[in-house]
């Protein structure tokens, strides 16, 4: 069993990390795939947490935007080595490099998974994560399974990893099909929406972007927090996808989850259901939200933020 590891100059991703955790719990021969800038700096940390061999390379040629070379340069490694399983995390790369891997190997693709009993058997949500189904995974190997992110709780073991470097394989007609004309970053401070102990969400109830500010001035006041939204509020153009939270948008487990103006349709609480203390504030006294919440507050949020906000000012001195 492989896992993909998604590296950058800046690190390792926590998803390679849960990866491993899982995939070591199924079977001790386990490798990790870390492909791009970044990778040799990584290897230390995958074998921390089981991988007992690291398939790397730095090469630049892996950075390229549609992931060709990474997928074909993984294609022959699967078909060298026999793979049986090779697990990736939902992310853009990912779901990139997994796609493209399986048009190459033809084998079966399953995404949206959310745990792995076994090596031929995975387990996913469906309806809104109301529902869950066992999947056989058969067909040709190797079997690809893209994997929720927060599904797992990394653990390291104190491990080391040997060291595999890998060759670049070109695809065909080579890798400089698209080319990057501008790249434009998001400015953000603070911890993401994936690894933040405290979310603040928004949504229609907000009103508007202005109503943001609201969350950002509690964020401020409790500190080392992440503003999420809902897809309605990011539908509005409000703000950016980035902040989506739910099936098509990033999925947390904060220790603390506040909503606020969010109605809690099912879309939006598969991403934030796994959340260890959950607070709705709506005006609906009928929003399915109330369902999920361990507290649950019927009001006028422009009312109950402010206050909440002065409340935590008070107490922390920010």
């Amino acid at each position: 069993m492989w896992i993909w590891a998604d590296v950058s100059p800046e690190g390792v991703a926590s998803s390679a990390l849960e990866l491993l955790t899982k995939a070591r719990a199924i079977g001790k021969d386990v490798g990790a795939v870390a492909l791009g800038p970044g990778a040799s700096g990584a290897v230390d940390q995958l074998g921390e947490h089981g991988a007992a061999r690291v398939y790397t390379s730095d090469d630049q040629r892996f950075a390229e935007p549609t992931s060709r070379v990474a997928a074909h340069t993984l294609g022959a490694l699967v078909a060298e080595h026999s793979t049986g399983v090779v697990l990736f995390p939902s992310s853009y790369r990912g779901r990139d490099v997994a796609g493209r891997l399986q048009a190459i190997t033809g084998s079966t693709l399953m995404a949206n998974a959310v745990d792995l009993p076994s090596i031929d058997r995975a387990r996913a949500e469906i309806l809104g994560g109301t529902t869950i189904v066992e999947v056989d995974l058969a067909g040709p190997a190797p079997h690809l399974v893209l994997m929720r992110p927060r599904s797992f709780e990394p653990e390291a073991v104190g491990g080391t990893a040997d060291v595999v470097p890998v060759d670049v394989v070109e695809p065909p007609g080579g890798a400089a099909v698209v080319q990057v004309l501008e790249r434009t970053e998001a400015a953000s401070d603070g911890p993401t929406l994936e690894g933040a102990k405290v979310v603040l969400a928004g949504g229609r109830g907000l009103g508007g972007p202005d109503g943001f500010r609201l969350l950002q001035e509690l964020g401020d006041a409790i500190g080392d927090t992440a503003i999420g939204a809902s897809r309605a509020a990011v539908d509005a153009g409000w703000v950016p996808y980035a902040m989506q939270i739910g099936q098509t948008g990033s999925t947390v487990k904060p220790e603390v989850y506040i909503a606020a103006g969010i109605s809690g349709a099912l879309q939006h609480a598969v991403g934030m259901k796994g959340s260890r203390r959950i607070v709705a504030i709506t005006k609906d006294p009928e929003a399915p939200i109330l369902q999920l919440a361990d507290l649950g507050v019927v009001g006028d949020l422009f009312q109950v933020l402010p206050a909440l906000t002065e409340e935590v000012r008070r107490r922390t001195g920010r």
